[in-house]
């Protein structure tokens, strides 16, 4: 059965209490409430979804199996995401190269239809990371990564037979899905090689040389194709590269990098500086836009296709995800194109098989198709607006919906690790009716908290389908919370890690 919201947290929100009082069951003490004014008629600006636009998979093959489809759909539901980006769509296991018996190439697009044509049935599109080397076009068969599935990391052994590979590439997928479609689509040149994931040396003048030639290839097939790069781990090689195309006149239609909330400070901008996990993120993101502004070609988008919230203490399992996610919506606002949550899915097999539900990894969805408190938060956040209204607060984002109502995100954010406090908020409102219409939802301990649900089940290693049921049923968000504006005030409670929506209609 349906969670429903207790009666004494809704009185909180009504009445604005703050005091010392029991929340959940637990005793708290309540420090004196945070105000905030929002005004309707503030500036604002477009504010276009960019979180939720893409996420990324682990590997190509693995988009064959229901359980990834499952969690796509379901994913795809809550946020009506658009592309999809993984890993693989040139390793062994996909087939796509292999040599006759005079040794010259023989190309196999079947499981690459299979793959794709499975995304665009489903409404999602192909992000085409190309990656990694068939085996037999290798020049070191052998310089394989340690992931479970050990894909190639090694340059081609001839430039010519990349080139051969890559139009009959691009040529296929323009015969079979057509032009029109393809150029939607993003073709980014690898997957981090400025570290083990390419074996090129020296790596940054030997990627340069991928990138050339994979990007002129795709040109050669059709100008519409869309590709860039350098996908680079920790926001590395941007200045160089921009460079290195600029002056060589090489085709560039978007710039792509990856960063996560556990990448260090030195990895990330080359100093010691004390910078939280929280806004690691958006800080590199805000500096490699900066690098883009300031080099020849400023108007290249920014695609961040790879990153995620910190994961200490199994994190990215727990409540902490949601207003870790919106705080990183509300700082990276205006500097990015688009992000790319890695992952939407735990169908992930980087260190092999997950064995158990809960272990930290990167998805939405736990194993066996458990919806994770993070899928509930970014489906919270998809009801934001199209507008974002000016606010100086670091814990709300506001925004206005195309029929004039507001919609805010308010969050508690508590690292891991770290006890945090229920916190009281109050939202005056400027420009709305008085007694405006207000519902809220949220996710927190007791909402949308499925490790709740799943330790009560005695925390089943291989959860049947039947107790997955259960847990999503249990776990799913009740409808909202109907209230009022009060003199053109709302006033509630915060507990640690919790993200709230409120939406104000302001329509009498």
């Amino acid at each position: 059965m349906r969670w429903r919201q207790p009666i004494f947290a809704l009185a909180l929100v009504s009445l604005g209490l703050v005091c010392p009082c029991r929340l959940h069951g637990q005793q708290v003490e309540l420090s004196p409430a945070e105000k905030i004014v929002i005004d309707a008629h503030a500036p604002a600006h477009p504010f276009p979804h960019f979180w939720e636009q893409m996420f990324g998979s682990g590997r190509a093959i693995l988009s064959l199996r229901e359980s990834y489809r499952s969690d796509l759909r379901a994913v795809k539901q809550v946020t009506g995401f658009r592309y999809v980006r993984f890993h693989g769509i040139l390793d062994h296991e996909v087939g796509v190269y292999n040599l006759d018996q005079h040794y010259n190439p023989v190309y196999n697009f079947a499981y690459v239809d299979q793959i794709y044509g499975g995304l665009l049935q489903n409404g999602v599109r192909p992000f085409v990371e190309i990656s990694f080397m068939p085996r037999k076009l290798a020049a070191n068969p052998d310089d394989l990564h340690t992931f479970w599935y050990k894909p190639n990391v090694s340059p081609p052994k001839s430039w010519a037979l990349w080139d051969d590979l890559m139009t009959h590439f691009a040529q296929h997928l323009v015969n079979r899905y057509g032009i029109d479609e393809v150029s939607q689509w993003y073709f980014e040149v690898w997957n981090e090689p400025n570290i083990d994931f390419w074996g090129g040396i020296p790596r940054l003048q030997s990627y340069f040389s991928l990138y050339e030639h994979t990007a002129r290839d795709l040109k050669s097939v059709s100008p519409k194709l869309r590709v860039g790069g350098p996908a680079t781990a920790h926001a590395s090689w941007i200045p160089a590269f921009l460079k290195f195309v600029s002056e060589n006149r090489i085709p560039i239609d978007f710039v792509s990098t990856h960063g996560y909330a556990d990448d260090t400070v030195e990895n990330l901008f080359g100093t010691d500086e004390k910078i939280p996990r929280d806004d690691r993120v958006c800080r590199a993101v805000a500096m490699v836009r900066r690098q883009i502004d300031s080099s020849a070609m400023p108007n290249l988008p920014l695609l961040w296709t790879e990153w995620n919230v910190q994961g200490m203490d199994e994190a990215r399992d727990t409540i902490f995800v949601g207003p870790a996610l919106a705080n990183t919506v509300r700082e990276c606002d205006g500097n990015v194109n688009m992000m790319s949550f890695w992952t939407f899915s735990d169908v992930f097999e980087e260190n092999g098989p997950i064995a158990r539900p809960f272990d930290g990894h990167f998805g939405l969805r736990a194993k066996g198709g458990i919806n994770k408190p993070s899928y509930y938060a970014f489906g919270l956040l998809h009801e934001l607006g199209n507008q974002r209204l000016e606010n100086a607060s670091n814990d709300v984002i506001v925004t206005k919906s195309a029929d004039g109502g507001l919609a805010i995100a308010a969050w508690n954010l508590v690292d891991p690790g770290k006890t945090g406090e229920t916190r009281a908020m109050e939202l005056e409102f400027k420009g709305v009716p008085p007694s405006a219409r207000v519902t809220l939802q949220r996710v927190d301990a007791s909402h949308g908290n499925v490790l709740k649900v799943y330790a009560a089940m005695g925390k089943p290693l291989d959860p049947t389908p039947a107790q997955v049921e259960r847990m999503n049923r249990a776990t799913a968000l009740p409808a909202p919370e109907q209230t009022h504006l009060t003199s053109g005030e709302l006033k509630f409670t915060l507990t640690p890690n919790a993200l709230v929506l409120v939406k104000v209609y302001t329509a009498m």
